[in-house]
């Protein structure tokens, strides 16, 4: 497999679905749809090829593609991945297809760009993840944001628009940062070595070292970088990386692009592009500006409190489903930027795993929330009530992701979360150990707000829903619903069941068609529960979560030595040197 390039096959397997939609306009909506699904299962297959050979043994890059791409600036195609890329790799191949199958009956308009659009997402993302090179992270970051920003203006609910050009205007005010942070960067090293390159182990001093450079009287980071340069270049980094994340008080833009989002649209932007932020500031921030990171850290910490806090503050009294989960989000990534500026082996091995824990839980309450909607077309919490007397499948699994989001012992949650404060707890510094211990304050707010929610919706006398301003109720007549048995019987619509509702006053609902008599329609069935369609998105990030809460051990296998090798400057390579790299 040595000469074989794999990085690049991952890369742009999605761009070949992309080529297939493109070159077959009378392809149908269906077509379209198993044409995005195959090409992007195929990648994921593709991507654990990954976990072979030495991923599991070496901090060193693999499968690396290295040449000289725009030798008058000597811009290379650099592609390489360590434990961390791989594990965020996978991750992104293994939500598109499950965000494309979760999306099979609501995108019903435009059908062929929004498949082009979340596989061009997929390739901009596994770019980013893969690119050892500024100017094709660069490349790679900036094309993931366009076609989110479509997903969310074209695809999205009633205030899409607006949820949109903030997302973009957000993400591209920090990537204008990180343009300026990039040439700073570049320039700087050109002027003391007179090599042109924006090669990050270049850059980074990784390869070649400080010492291999012998520059004359330049013998610490702190001279080749001087402090002043660190603290400007790295703050334009690291704000670009904040918005991503996003940290408080850079965040607005994220619940309004998950509230307006479709759920496609959600799923991948907490499930893996949010994650570009904090790998951005492991692979760049704390390997190129370490003196920088130092000098920033209490106060990065200080947000990351913040932000732990505020997010379950303000999820918790929110009346939208969805809005509540991505308050969630800001509170939950909290974690992984306290764990990265701990400094420390444990800290990050916490920062990641709740980077991958929240790609997996909070995805699944997405899909979760997308599918309720797609039957009582509201999200209102207040709206709902039984749910687990009539979607008896639906609210266990529900119940299952709500404990996963908790940080129920068990689950990935759990183990990324305590590990983060385990790790900030034991750094020499008292504010890390007093923002570890402030923050296991949100063990309570979480458990508060989430199992609030779940009693809401999913416990009580089964009432169904409260109909909402186009008349769509338990009892209402949905148009979307199939009329076609052979889809009824197959479990495709959503919004089908064989049950019959009780007669006369038996009916909890009967008080529902009196009170909204004139939006209901009299012979209309009962919400199906999750059908196979669902439940084939769902099962995978249950399993995922439950095995690795309970067995974590292979994930840190892959972590730890990418995670020595980014805390060399800080530990003056003590734990890379321990592991023999």
């Amino acid at each position: 497999m040595e000469n074989i390039p794999i990085l690049s096959i991952i890369t742009y397997l999605p761009l070949l679905g992309v080529l297939l939609i493109f070159a077959l306009p009378r392809m149908g909506a269906d077509a379209t749809r198993w044409t995005a699904l195959g090409v992007s299962l195929v990648t994921f297959l593709v991507s654990l090829l990954l976990l072979g050979g030495n991923a599991f043994g070496t901090a060193a890059m693999q499968f690396e593609e290295n040449f000289l791409w725009l030798p008058g600036v000597g811009v290379r195609y650099h592609l390489g991945v360590d434990g961390l890329s791989i594990l965020l790799v996978v991750l992104t191949t293994l939500l598109t297809p499950l965000s494309i199958a979760a999306s099979w009956t609501s995108i019903d308009r435009r059908v062929r760009e929004f498949h082009i659009a979340m596989l061009l997402l997929e390739t901009g993302v596994i770019g980013a993840f893969v690119s050892l090179d500024l100017v094709l992270f660069y490349v790679f970051f900036e094309l993931s944001l366009i076609p989110m920003a479509l997903i969310i203006g074209v695809w999205g609910s009633s205030n899409r628009v607006y949820a949109a050009i903030k997302f973009f205007l957000y993400t591209l005010a920090g990537s204008l940062l990180m343009l300026v942070a990039i040439v700073a960067t570049y320039q700087r090293y050109f002027t003391l070595t007179g090599r042109r390159t924006l090669d990050l182990m270049e850059l980074s001093l990784r390869s070649p070292t400080l010492q291999e450079l012998n520059l004359p009287g330049i013998t610490t980071t702190a001279q080749f970088y001087p402090l002043q340069f660190q603290y400007l270049v790295f703050a334009a980094f690291f704000i670009a990386f904040a918005i991503k994340v996003p940290m408080f008080p850079v965040h607005t833009w994220l619940p309004d692009a998950h509230t307006e989002a479709p759920t496609a649209g959600s799923v991948m932007l907490a499930g893996v592009m949010l994650k570009l932020g904090g790998y951005g500031m492991l692979r760049f921030c704390l390997p190129l500006y370490p003196d920088a990171a130092r000098f920033f850290a209490p106060a990065i910490m200080v947000l990351s409190t913040i932000a732990i806090i505020y997010g379950a503050l303000v999820a918790l009294p929110q009346p939208d489903w969805k809005r509540l989960v991505a308050y969630s989000s800001v509170s939950h990534m909290g974690f992984v930027t306290l764990g990265i500026f701990a400094f420390n082996q444990q800290a990050l091995q916490g920062a990641v795993m709740v980077m991958f824990a929240h790609g997996l839980n909070t995805a699944a309450l997405f899909l979760l929330v997308g599918f309720i909607y797609e039957r009582a077309h509201t999200r209102q919490i207040g709206a709902f009530k039984g749910l687990s007397t009539t979607m008896p499948v639906y609210a266990s699994i529900f119940l299952a992701f709500t404990f996963a989001s908790i940080g129920l012992p068990g689950m990935t949650g759990f183990v990324g979360e305590f590990n983060a404060l385990m790790g900030a707890f034991r750094s020499p510094s008292q504010l890390d150990k007093g923002a570890a211990i402030v923050s296991t304050l949100v063990v309570i707010l979480s458990a508060w707000y989430m199992l609030w929610l779940f009693q809401r919706v999913a416990q009580g006398r089964a009432e169904g829903v409260i109909a909402d301003a186009h008349g769509h109720g338990v009892n209402g007549h949905d148009p979307h619903a199939s009329a076609d048995p052979a889809t009824q019987r197959a479990g495709l619509d959503p919004h089908f069941t064989h049950e019959e509702p009780p007669a006369g006053g038996d009916d909890p609902r009967a008080a529902r068609r009196d009170t909204h008599g004139a939006h209901d329609e009299p012979h209309a069935t009962r919400w199906a529960d999750v059908n196979r369609r669902e439940l084939a998105t769902l099962v995978p990030l249950l399993a995922l979560t439950i095995v690795f809460g309970f067995y974590p051990a292979p994930i840190f296998r892959l972590l730890t030595p990418a995670l020595a090798a980014l805390l060399a400057p800080f530990d003056g390579g003590a734990a890379a040197a321990a592991l023999g790299r």
